[in-house]
């Protein structure tokens, strides 16, 4: 072999090794942010902020999206670390014995360690003089300058704020930016992220508003960890309020609750107002890193000047953040109160309240109509403009829109609008029973509410024998506090199918999944009848929701897990797309990137038909861009004899309450990339994919690999199916072949899907499915473009 070419090779090598490198320390220390306070601002200000998390050393940027909004980075405060807190300590020796000999304040050198030896200066008196004798050498031509004392200054201070064992370590580290929100940014909520080296963390709220803002100063301590004897020592006696904060209405209140503390905002108002308070706490921040304190549960109050109750209001309806409403009854000064429901409080209690006479929509009447058409709405809520409103949707597809109101300057909060594709109707009164049941065509979508409360809504139709039915209620997933319980009887009354909560997983940070849905095969013809009621028997005119009875209508809707990656230039990473099918859809889902810059490529882009979810591998070019890249991704699958497009989007599976799982929808899917790698160490599969692999036996796949990269790393498979392994892994001078078994007794032919293999420094132990973060903490991982694989008869 040729030196030029050996030389190449172990280039190659060198870049793979160094992309499996960097990527393992951008995938152990997965970087977070825990809160951001203040969580917004007014158009046209500039303020400062604190972005706490973990695992932010580095921090170079912080990214907002939607534009008109730039965030500058002033300061981090982070732990100190043992090394750095003995670098600083012999630092401030060494400056205190300079300053010590320039003043000639030879008594001073007595009172602090050697800088020489870091030992305590001997007690012998012919040892002391000698040490201190060559301290007075050392620094005998030494200066003490202004830019000294400041430096000694800065480095006492960091001494006497050291944690070294951080109670939340994950907002133990702070970042302190100065953000500039533009004029004319857009107003409403936008995703903040930070970037390291290693990456870019994971979104949180912030929001662009149009009121005067008013908040406390952020908290920039990092709060000591405490045993057991001095947390209940130093546990606050009592609750302990903050000192009150003079507002003007409207305005918009941004504070930290800490354990025990009770906030509160003083404000004139006059006779006949009718006042709003809108507390965002749980909508800014709906997880929380750990078990301890749990959720923040805010509670609002409303006082007059002598102390008097006049409101409160610790959720509104099913949305756990409260809402308050009161008229004023005399001119006077008045107090809102907020604080944790059972006096929790933590650093990541960020909560904003916004606060005036403002439009507020509780409800609306109907919660849709069909595309193509304009509908009439009734309002309801306080401050708003008018009882009614006409919603055109004439040039609107299928989907949920926000609907605000106006009231002179200002804009209520958004609310749901539901646009559908199918013909529709409006329930009609009395249709309590089935003797006098609503008769409905199918396909249709019915707008109603269940008022009064405890009322049943009947519809009948006709049916032919073996005819699929599917009936679903929009409520709840349209913000009604309606909890739906959907019955399907035939003629005689027999039921036949039954329903009380559906969950639906793309249904953001809904709890209780409370709307229903039922699908049965008709037994005979003749006439069917849907029952709706509320479980709670509970209703009122706010009770609406939209019930579609139709035969199934297939279609799907497409998910992305995580909303940010982050890789090395030339490098690959792993991500999870998610199909949630409805109506029996089943058909594979081809999917692509849409208008990529070039050198992005997806690989193993197929949902195959019947699964819920894929692995695939995003692989990204050896050029980094200078700064993060905003993806877009689409499904095509074929409905009823014709291809259709559908929105990847980006979301965060999250779990709530150690019990609810979510796949959070986020604005932008995005893509940081370092760099660069150098080289052209990229891995190739070089077998045909899909690799068939035959039920209980082996395949090969092969791979072009740098020459010498498998002598560093081991291969193994990332989360495979049940009864899929690597048998082996046979090098060769610059390729690789990966042999799979199969078991089976676990997998039938006909599985479908895509491996991921990763590569891990030999001597650590690899992930499994059962440990998947078992793999030895700075141990090179990376991972391999997705294999697509079938296994088939043997």
């Amino acid at each position: 072999m040729s030196f030029s070419r050996r030389q190449a090779l172990l280039c190659s090598a060198v870049a793979f090794c160094l992309l499996l490198a960097s990527t393992a320390s951008a995938q152990q220390s997965k970087i977070h942010i825990g809160y951001v306070y203040p969580a917004g601002g007014k158009q046209g200000t500039t303020f400062e902020a604190v972005i706490a998390g973990q695992f932010l050393a580095g921090v170079n940027k912080v990214h907002i999206s939607g534009g008109g909004v730039q965030a500058a980075i002033t300061e981090v405060i982070r732990p100190i670390s043992g090394a750095e807190l003995n670098r600083l300590r012999i630092q401030l020796e060494e400056l205190l014995a300079r300053r010590a000999v320039v003043r000639k304040d030879f008594r001073a050198l007595e009172s602090f360690k050697s800088f020489k030896n870091a030992k305590t200066i001997k007690t012998d008196p012919a040892s002391r003089d000698k040490e201190l004798e060559e301290l007075k050498q050392k620094y005998a031509n030494a200066t003490w300058t202004s830019e000294d004392e400041k430096l000694l200054g800065e480095i006492r201070r960091k001494l006497a704020g050291v944690v070294r064992r951080p109670a939340n370590p994950a907002i133990s580290e702070l970042v302190v930016v100065q953000v500039t929100v533009a004029p004319d940014a857009t107003l409403g909520q936008r995703e903040l992220r930070v970037s390291t080296p290693m990456g870019l963390s994971n979104p949180l709220a912030f929001v662009i508003g149009q009121l005067p803002e008013f908040s406390e100063k952020p908290t920039k301590t990092i709060t000591q960890q405490q045993s057991s004897v001095a947390k209940t020592a130093l546990a606050p006696k009592g609750l302990r309020s903050e000192p009150e904060m003079e507002i003007t209405l409207p305005a918009v209140v941004n504070g930290q609750i800490l354990p025990g503390e009770v906030d509160r905002y003083r404000f004139e108002a006059r006779k006949g107002q009718r006042v709003v308070a809108v507390a965002s706490a749980r909508q800014l921040i709906p997880y929380i890193a750990d078990a301890v304190p749990g959720w923040f549960q805010a509670a609002l109050a409303l006082y007059d000047a002598q102390g008097k109750e006049l409101a409160y209001n610790d959720d509104f309806r099913f949305n756990p953040d409260p809402v308050l409403f009161c008229e004023i009854p005399a001119d006077g000064q008045y107090v809102l109160e907020i604080k944790d429901a059972i006096y929790r409080g933590r650093e990541d209690f960020v909560y904003r309240i916004t606060i005036g006479e403002l439009p507020f929509v509780s409800s609306i009447f109907p919660l849709g109509c069909r595309a193509g058409t304009e509908a009439a709405l009734e309002l309801k809520g306080w401050n708003l403009p008018a009882e009614s409103l006409t919603v055109d949707a004439k040039h609107k597809t299928p989907g949920v829109y926000p609907i605000s109101v106006r009231k002179g300057d200002w804009t209520s909060p958004p609310v749901p609008f539901a646009v559908g594709g199918l013909p529709e109707s409006l329930e009609k009164e009395p249709n309590n029973q089935p003797t006098n049941a609503q008769r409905v065509a199918l396909p249709v979508i019915v707008n109603g509410r269940i008022d009064p409360p405890d009322e049943a809504d009947v519809f009948c139709f006709e049916g032919r024998a073996g005819a699929r039915i599917v009936a679903e209620v929009y409520a709840r997933r349209l913000n009604s506090p309606l909890d739906s319980l959907l019955k399907l009887t035939d003629a005689t009354g027999r039921q036949l199918a039954a329903n009380d909560d559906f969950e639906d997983k793309g249904a953001g940070l809904i709890t209780h999944h409370a709307d229903s849905r039922l699908a049965a095969t008709l037994p005979a013809d003749g006439v069917y009848y849907l029952h709706l009621t509320d479980a709670q028997h509970r209703g009122g005119l706010e009770y609406g929701y939209r019930l579609r009875v139709s035969p199934p209508q297939p279609d799907f809707e497409l998910r992305v897990v995580p909303s940010q990656l982050s890789a090395r230039a030339g490098g690959s990473v792993p991500l999870t797309v998610y199909a949630l099918r409805r109506d029996e859809f089943s058909g594979e889902i081809a999917l692509a990137l849409k208008e990529a810059p070039e050198g992005f490529r997806l690989s193993g882009a197929q949902v195959p038909a019947g699964q819920d979810q894929v692995r695939v591998t995003l692989t990204v070019p050896f050029s980094a861009p200078s700064e993060p890249v905003r993806l877009s991704l689409e499904g095509r699958a074929a409905l009823d004899g014709r291809e259709v497009a559908r929105p990847v989007v980006p979301a965060d599976d999250m779990i709530q309450a150690f019990e609810y799982r979510h796949l959070v929808p986020a604005k932008e899917l995005i893509v940081a990339v370092s760099g660069p790698l150098g080289g052209r160490g990229a891995v190739r599969i070089l077998s045909e994919t899909p690799v068939k692999i035959p039920a209980g036996g082996t395949a090969r796949i092969r791979l072009a690999v740098p020459a010498g990269a498998l002598s560093k790393v081991s291969l193994s498979l990332s989360d495979p199916p049940e009864g899929i392994s690597i048998k082996h892994v046979s090098p060769s001078r610059d390729a690789a072949e990966i042999v799979l078994q199969s078991d089976a007794a676990k997998v039938k032919p006909g599985l479908k899907g895509n491996l991921i293999v990763t590569a891990t420094a030999r001597g650590a132990k690899a992930p499994s499915k059962a440990k998947p973060k078992a793999a030895v903490r700075g141990a090179p991982l990376a991972t391999l473009p997705a294999i697509p694989f079938e296994v088939v008869a043997p």
